[in-house]
């Protein structure tokens, strides 16, 4: 698969998470995918995304970056949001906030297959001091 194949298919999945359009996410997602080093099968990597949405009503992911090979891509994803109540431990309570997320993904047979995630905890935590 070429690189630019994988960027337009990142491209099209992150415009799938920002519509909610959970049926099509397999599309995108492998059965088998993992986060962060842990095996959640797609309808378990759904279900977090769902909790996601749910606890950030405003929600959008915005892609600053995207870098690709012939198996990976790298994204710096950037919101700004109000999540309700506690996000990655700490008390947001519904104030907006704005920080950046590098994640990269693993790619076979064109689906995504690892993906590894580092949000920016202490740019959220200099906002809430």
């Amino acid at each position: 698969m070429m690189q630019t194949d994988l960027a337009a298919i990142c491209r099209n999945y992150i415009d799938c998470l920002n519509r909610q359009d959970w049926p099509q996410l397999g599309e995108f997602v492998a059965d088998d995918v993992s986060h962060n080093g842990q095996r959640l099968g797609l309808s378990g990597y759904r279900a977090m995304l769902e909790r996601d949405f749910r606890e950030i009503p405003d929600l959008s992911f915005n892609i600053t970056l995207l870098m690709s090979d012939a198996s990976h891509v790298a994204c710096r994803l950037a919101f700004d949001c109000a999540p309700k109540g506690t996000f990655l431990g700490l008390a947001v309570n519904g104030r907006r906030v704005s920080f950046t997320e590098n994640v990269f993904y693993e790619f076979r047979d064109g689906k995504i297959v690892q993906v590894w995630s580092v949000i920016d905890k202490a740019a959220i935590e200099a906002q809430l001091a």
